[in-house]
């Protein structure tokens, strides 16, 4: 039997971050949590994995995470804006020191003109910070919301490789 590839890639992220001596935290809407699946699938990812957030309506961003209502108003929950305090959020009511934080549209309905089925705002935040980006996946409901798993952690270790780019 083969591992699942978002297993190896979280086995990836929890030997880099028990390098660095940094622990994660998650902030998940369109992904219900399957990145926090994806890392806790990793024997001893107690170690690294700090706890994660299952925020998928607007009233639990805001009330869990302190996204700014104004925020969701003006951008969205499926912005860059959203994804950036959710990420902040997440660091400020945790012990982590590194988080990530997903939201998006991943269909078959929900899409429209300006924000379309596929598109998945992520950011990524230190103490120092936060960058944030947008990706637009292909595929079902199934497919977005494994490529926006692969993304959000190919992103944690981009940023403890790199040290933290600002944003």
């Amino acid at each position: 039997m083969t591992a699942d590839p978002l297993v190896l890639q979280a086995t990836r992220v929890g030997a880099r971050l028990r390098e660095q001596r940094a622990s994660l935290v998650t902030a998940e809407s369109c992904t219900g949590g399957w990145v926090s699946q994806a890392v806790t699938a990793v024997a001893g990812s107690s170690e690294w994995f700090e706890r994660g957030f299952v925020v998928y309506s607007n009233a639990a961003k805001e009330e869990l995470l302190g996204v700014r209502h104004e925020t969701l108003e003006q951008h969205g929950a499926v912005s860059e804006a959203t994804a950036r305090e959710l990420a902040l959020g997440a660091l400020e009511r945790s012990h982590g020191t590194i988080s990530v934080a997903v939201t998006g549209v991943a269909g078959p309905s929900g899409g429209s003109a300006a924000k379309p089925v596929g598109l998945v705002c992520f950011a990524w935040a230190t103490r120092e910070g936060a960058r944030t980006e947008s990706r637009n996946f292909a595929g079902d409901r199934e497919s977005v919301r494994r490529q926006s798993v692969a993304r959000a952690l190919e992103g944690v270790l981009e940023t403890l490789d790199a040290g933290f780019p600002q944003a």
